[in-house]
């Protein structure tokens, strides 16, 4: 049986979604979770009480992962309450449904701050500290099947993931000499909070009869292999 205890797991973007599913999973297999989130802190401090009711400890950390000032402040708290991460979960993204030539320059600025340069601030924050410990440790991107998969009216946030993709594969060659391991796991089409701001639920189950499971993914199926 897969256990983290005695971890400590750092969760960007978990106050919701798969985030969320990934912090409570693996405080259930023993970690002490530090839960970021950027605009929903009252969401973050509902997973954080599930999390402290498994007897873990926890603590929420309001950062904006696009900027780097913030997401050094981020690993700093994180740091200062428990001295060390073990686990770098980078889950926070950010996505504007609207075709290309339709785009602000903000717009996919700030699409590609958070989706792609989130995860590289972060990982480059978070590895110093897994190299000087010497223990090892465990980072996560979550990517989507998005990176090799072209989806329309959402091409900043493709490329994003598709450029995380080779990032990963760079970094997991660089970092395994310290014991480091780095995965991507893709999801295809979740059953999430933001997905249903988009997407009416009736018309999610009703297209997710058309995949090989007669459905679309759930959070815990993302959480699940996280946690592995």
């Amino acid at each position: 049986m897969v256990t983290h205890a005695g971890k400590v797991a750092l969760i960007t973007g978990a106050s919701r979604g798969i985030g969320r599913g990934c912090a409570l999973k693996l405080a259930a297999l023993g970690a002490d979770v530090v839960v970021n989130y950027r605009s929903h802190g009252d969401e973050a401090e509902a997973v954080a009480e599930q999390i402290r009711a498994k007897g873990r400890e926890c603590i929420t950390v309001g950062a904006d992962i696009g900027v780097r000032a913030e997401v050094e402040r981020l690993v700093a708290a994180a740091m200062a309450r428990f001295g060390r991460i073990d686990l770098l979960i980078n889950n926070a993204a950010l996505t504007i449904r609207k075709y290309f030539v339709d785009l602000t320059v903000e717009e996919i600025e700030r699409v590609l701050a958070v989706s792609l340069w989130g995860a590289i601030h972060t990982t480059h924050v978070v590895a110093p500290h897994m190299i000087a410990r010497g223990e090892g440790g465990r980072v996560v991107v979550i990517g989507s099947v998005h990176a090799t998969t072209p989806f329309g009216g959402s091409l900043p946030y493709n490329v994003a993931k598709g450029a995380l993709n080779l990032f990963s594969l760079t970094l997991a060659r660089e970092l395994a000499p310290h014991q480091i391991t780095v995965n991507v796991v893709e999801p295809g089409w979740i059953d999430t909070h933001g997905e249903r701001e988009l997407t009416p639920p009736e018309r999610i189950q009703e297209l997710g009869k058309a995949l090989p499971l007669g459905r679309v993914g759930t959070v815990d199926d993302v959480a699940n292999a996280v946690a592995y």
